[in-house]
């Protein structure tokens, strides 16, 4: 596997990183098993970052503990905080960044891990209410402490990126980037190569589209989040069941799957981001890491980057406006 020095520190990443949300939820016997097989199997194929996070009760972190033991100096290891959404009670806000929080949350983290620190501490979600100055300052304190190694932020745009870099050298933002969701090359992306700050993009895959997970909704749990999103509704559906027909075509060229096509373009945009599919299925995974060796020549990104121009796609990501929350 290929590795990639993101941020001012030249922190080394796997060229394809593993992403845990599929780990949230309290898992049965046989899926956490599952999920720990695919672990193994990421690793044994080169992907040495995984990131986790405290969402949904830190259950993905709870999972990698017992994976981590006897592994951690091999992993670089992220989770993220303040991402409150759906919480109740104390911490019923949807983002929460207080500075006096920030070592709770992080400390509930680690315990969960069952480490002493993380390598990459991110902010999951910027919050409005609080000066990002603030929670980088606190977040700089851990790094002070030895509790993280190195900071990221979670969709934060660009004039956030500049304030919080004053305070701590940013290693990465993580946002959600592919060839379906290409909102922030127009702004953060800049930014980041003008600061070296790196770029994790997460669903990489538009969550499982790309991959030819689904064609029709009615194959989605009644659950799914994905139900929800205007881009995999009705006419939105069917115009971009069209693209997807594009890229299988393109990738069957390369002797590659969709997937693989859409994590290379990833790569191809710039040497400072790393993807981070999540799967449960060791078959993909397998995919996924191969999908570093792609090579994509200019043209051929270039006939992607038309393919899935941004007024191409159907629909929005989300049923809300939710650029506010996501700090674009």
């Amino acid at each position: 596997m290929k590795t990639r020095l993101l941020g001012p520190e030249r922190v080394a990443f796997s060229a394809i990183g593993y992403g845990c949300p599929p780990f949230q939820g309290r898992l049965a016997p046989d899926a956490e098993a599952n999920a720990l097989r695919v672990l193994e199997r990421a690793v044994e194929c080169g992907i040495t970052y995984i990131d986790a996070a405290d969402h949904n009760g830190g259950n993905n972190e709870e999972l990698l503990a017992g994976f981590l033991r006897g592994r951690r100096g091999k992993i670089l290891l992220s989770t993220k905080f303040g991402n409150r959404k759906g919480y109740k009670g104390e911490e019923a806000r949807p983002a929460d960044g207080r500075p006096e929080m920030v070592a709770r949350y992080v400390e509930a983290s680690l315990a969960r891990l069952r480490t002493d620190h993380v390598d990459i501490l991110y902010l999951h979600r910027v919050d409005p209410q609080v000066p990002i100055e603030d929670t980088v300052g606190a977040m700089k304190r851990l790094v002070e402490q030895g509790k993280a190694r190195h900071l990221g932020l979670s969709e934060a745009g660009p004039e956030t990126l500049r304030r919080a870099s004053a305070v701590h050298p940013i290693t990465a933002v993580q946002s959600e980037y592919s060839l379906m969701q290409r909102d922030y090359e127009r702004d953060t992306l800049p930014v980041c190569r003008e600061l070296g700050i790196g770029f994790v993009a997460y669903y990489p895959t538009g969550r499982g589209f790309l991959a030819g997970k689904f064609h029709s909704l009615d194959e989605l749990g009644p659950k799914d989040g994905r139900r929800s999103a205007p881009r995999f509704k009705d006419e939105n559906l069917a115009r971009n069941l069209k693209l997807l027909d594009e890229l299988e075509s393109f990738a069957r060229g390369k002797s590659s799957t969709p997937a693989q096509i859409a994590l290379a373009w990833l790569l191809a945009k710039g040497d400072f981001i790393v993807p981070i599919p999540g799967t449960m299925s060791v078959q993909h995974v397998e995919e996924n890491a191969a999908a570093a060796d792609i090579v994509l020549s200019v043209n051929e990104v270039a006939a992607l980057d038309r393919l899935f121009a941004p007024d191409a796609v159907a629909g929005a990501r989300f049923e809300a406006d939710r650029s506010k929350e996501l700090n674009i």
